[in-house]
């Protein structure tokens, strides 16, 4: 059932890039704090070698990912068909947190469309590929992408999205500081 794999196959970076949601797992390291899982859509996912990915994270309700990874650079990404053959794939690995005013913005940048709010990049190295038999999850039919987000994000401007930021985004609930956006 379970397969691990040295890198990402180009037949397993076909799948993960037609999946239209995956989600983000990071935690800090106390016993006591909370455990983030965060689903991301949207055209933000990008494949940089077999052994690297990043997302370009838009600007949510918390900034937990950016804190865990500041803290213990812990991350998982999992990736699940939701239509055709079952299968689950999970990226294990160290991440990073890229923002506008490092070095590697610019070139990490210009790999992901523009959207409204982006307020990250998120770089993941890969350091186990696992897919599982995903027998048991539903059979989902996918509509659309939801604009809600870009919506938002657009409305408030990048002045409110910075009072924004700084208001909801620069701590985890746990109280980890996330890096300045």
């Amino acid at each position: 059932m379970a397969k691990v794999y040295e890198s990402i196959t180009p037949e397993l970076q076909r799948f993960l890039t037609q999946q239209p949601i995956f989600f983000v797992a990071s935690a800090p390291l106390s016993g006591e704090g909370h455990v983030n899982l965060s689903p991301k859509g949207q055209d933000c996912l990008r494949v940089f070698s077999p052994q690297q990915v990043g997302y370009l994270d838009l600007t949510g309700s918390g900034n937990e990912t950016a804190a865990h990874l500041a803290e213990n650079g812990r991350i998982t990404l999992m990736f699940c068909a939701f239509q055709g053959a079952p299968r689950i794939l999970r990226l294990y690995g160290t991440g990073r947190v890229v923002v506008p005013a490092s070095a590697d913005w610019a070139a990490l940048r210009p790999h992901f469309p523009a959207m409204p709010g982006a307020r990250q990049i998120i770089v993941a190295d890969i350091h186990r590929v696992q897919t599982s038999c995903g027998m048991a999850v539903p059979l989902l039919d996918y509509v659309a992408p939801r604009e809600n987000l870009h919506i938002w994000a657009a409305a408030k401007g990048e002045d409110g999205l910075a009072a924004y930021r700084a208001e909801k985004n620069h701590t985890s609930i746990d109280g980890l500081p996330a890096p300045p956006i």
